[in-house]
């Protein structure tokens, strides 16, 4: 039975859920690596990202009381960077020296972002997993501090979620959760054009589930399809604009909303639509 999002509201309570739901679930994290590796005896290798999954709790003031609820806490991808004007979570790809090194951080070192009941869910797997997730946490960990300086120190590992794989680049998503603390003041890099925080509750709003419908440049090439459909989240920012979220990052987030509330996503193609043509350049960035 799908829980509400009266969860969200309960800080220790929906951590625990978290840690225990993420914990237990099964991780394709190893065989999705070995695929990439044997990838590059090809012509057509697939290249490996981590991405780090933000959590924040924010309190507020209202009619008196103090409450407060989850956030998703997402980048807002600049026009210096391909898909500019995109809501995705800070992460890149993996760097094959330096992350490994901070990977015995993790494993070894005095650091404090795996610890906890997450840390003995971690011991449970086997040690090639629980190596690889080291490794795409540790990649994740540097790509949030270069894009948003968010210091690892404030991080507290939630748990792995499973792989995605992109279908315009030839790229595997390795994401995984981390609770942030008082995430402190954040520098953003050319990368990223502004913070986005989305509330869990806006996924169980069937007016904010939408169908996200749009065109790439016109190709020569007729196989190639021009017009796609997807389900999307249409936020309201802070500042009065309206966000799309859509595309991998929007199915990373709802897995993680399945695998922790039995989240199931109401009928998308009947909700508002949001038409975009996306700029010729929109693959590679604007550079502007």
């Amino acid at each position: 039975m799908a829980l509400g999002p009266e969860l969200f509201k309960h800080r220790e309570k929906f951590l625990a859920r978290v840690i225990e739901k993420l914990g237990l679930y099964p991780s394709n994290f190893l065989s999705a690596s070995k695929q990439i590796s044997d990838s590059r005896k090809t012509v057509l290798p697939r290249q490996a990202a981590g991405i780090l999954i933000p959590l924040l709790f924010r309190s507020f003031s209202s009619n008196g009381q103090s409450d407060g609820q989850f956030v998703f806490q997402l980048i807002k991808r600049s026009s210096r960077v391909s898909q500019p004007g995109d809501l995705s979570c800070p992460g890149g790809m993996v760097h094959p020296i330096l992350d490994r090194l901070l990977r015995l951080l993790l494993l070894y070192g005095p650091f404090s972002v795996i610890r906890g009941p997450a840390r003995a869910y971690a011991s449970q797997r086997e040690p090639a997993i629980r190596k690889i997730q080291a490794l795409f946490l540790a990649n994740a960990l540097r790509e949030s501090w270069e894009e948003i300086g968010l210091s690892p120190c404030r991080v507290h590992y939630l748990g792995p979620i499973p792989t995605y794989s992109l279908t315009l680049f030839r790229r595997t998503i390795f994401p995984l959760a981390g609770y942030v603390e008082q995430p402190g003041s954040l520098r953003l890099n050319h990368e990223v054009e502004k913070i986005v925080e989305i509330p869990l509750a806006s996924f169980y709003r069937e007016d904010l589930i939408g169908c996200h419908t749009f065109s790439l440049p016109k190709s020569t090439d007729s196989n190639v399809p021009q017009s796609f459909q997807y389900p999307c989240l249409i936020h309201c920012d802070s500042d009065g604009r309206e966000e799309i979220l859509w595309g991998a990052t929007f199915h990373i987030l709802t897995q993680f909303l399945r695998i922790v509330m039995d989240y199931r996503l109401s009928d998308w193609r009947k909700g508002r639509i949001v038409q975009r043509t996306f700029h010729p350049d929109y693959l590679k960035g604007r550079f502007s």
